[in-house]
């Protein structure tokens, strides 16, 4: 198939203006203190708009278990 109108480079631009990408924004958590992206729980402490979500306790207890076995094998 043959181009009937072929955008020029300034037209090809003027859509293309909307493409780049935005910094990320990142906000502190309220429980800890510790800089995270907005909308999202605290890789620090596991809370999220003041409730906790995340055991972090557990959750590094259980990754330290699973080391443990790996290095065992």
């Amino acid at each position: 198939m043959v181009i009937r109108m072929r955008h020029t480079r300034s037209h090809t631009a003027n859509r293309r203006s909307h493409h780049a990408l935005k910094a990320r924004s990142f906000g502190v958590c309220s429980n800890c203190g510790a800089k995270r992206l907005t909308h999202t729980v605290c890789n620090a402490c596991g809370y999220y708009r003041g409730r906790k979500v995340i055991d972090m306790v557990s959750k590094v207890e259980k990754k330290q278990t699973k080391q443990k076995t790996k290095a065992a094998k």
